[in-house]
């Protein structure tokens, strides 16, 4: 009889541990893809407000008079964005529209007013950079290096707030002012 009461607990234990096993699985198989959904949602959270500075950033930047009524603004790189800075065509700065250009090509570049250069192009950054020097473009980043390759405004992630630095240098090489409120609010300014 004491035999065939460890064996009913042994089995019990097995089923138990099976049992366990499997509700492990499922619950990977079903948790995992909420996690990564959770993730995707932080990151279209993270560019949206992006896109939110970026208007910002081309609302208090100052052109030369002779540029076109409409700023151009172009996603160079990977577009982490999706559909949010595409929200920015439905809003004006001073009476001048933003129209949202995917660039593929470098060439295309020079007719930009501003830029914002994805992180996924980090290591070409200097060399496209070099070939716009002293036009009146608003390059903008979210690379932590970006500002010493000569970016005008950089975008970093920091305890999870957005914050910015801004390349005061650059933007008086290519003809742009930079308005006193917008550097008062940049973690750092560049000379």
């Amino acid at each position: 009889m004491h035999l065939f009461e460890q064996l009913l607990r042994s089995s019990d234990r097995c089923l138990k541990q099976g049992l366990c096993n499997h509700l492990l699985v499922l619950c990977l198989i079903f948790c995992l893809p909420n996690f990564q959904s959770i993730a995707v949602a932080e990151d279209m959270l993270e560019y949206q407000v992006k896109a939110a500075f970026i208007y910002n950033f081309i609302a208090f930047t100052q052109w030369p008079d002779n540029i076109d009524e409409t700023i151009n603004l172009c996603i160079y790189g990977k577009d982490y964005f999706g559909g949010e800075i595409d929200k920015l065509q439905s809003r004006a700065v001073n009476k001048r529209h933003i129209k949202i250009v995917r660039v593929n090509d470098l060439k295309e570049l020079a007719r930009c007013q501003a830029i914002f250069f994805s992180k996924s192009i980090n290591n070409h950054l200097s060399t496209i950079l070099g070939d716009l020097q002293n036009r009146p473009i608003l390059t903008l980043a979210d690379n932590p290096h970006a500002l010493s390759e000569g970016i005008v405004i950089n975008m970093n992630l920091s305890n999870e707030k957005i914050v910015f630095e801004i390349n005061l240098g650059a933007a008086r090489k290519s003809g742009l002012d930079i308005s006193s409120k917008l550097l008062q609010l940049a973690v750092k300014v560049h000379q």
